[in-house]
């Protein structure tokens, strides 16, 4: 399953956050997914989700980043619901 994120507005890919998400895998370096749907409700801050370990597919775009991540497991069902809308297919 391939999961589209967006880097922080700074982050471009010839800089070293870009290249470490990029080169991850080559450097020795392991990608953990966690999601949350919003931030906070009336009782504080919502905790994440946590989707697994994932590696670098592609990116487009710079400041931000758009990058495609591979999942290594699935989604957990619980969640197909609510994030179909980060689902790319």
């Amino acid at each position: 399953m391939l999961f589209h994120w967006q880097s922080q507005s700074t982050t471009s890919a010839d800089l070293p956050t870009g290249q470490r998400y990029i080169h991850h895998r080559e450097q020795g370096g392991r990608v953990v997914l966690f999601v949350r749907e919003f931030k906070q409700d009336a009782a504080g801050a919502l905790p994440y989700t946590y989707l697994g370990t994932a590696e670098y597919v592609r990116h487009t775009g710079s400041r931000p980043m758009s990058v495609i991540w591979r999942l290594h497991r699935p989604l957990p069902a619980k969640l197909w619901r609510q994030t179909n809308k980060w689902v790319v297919r």
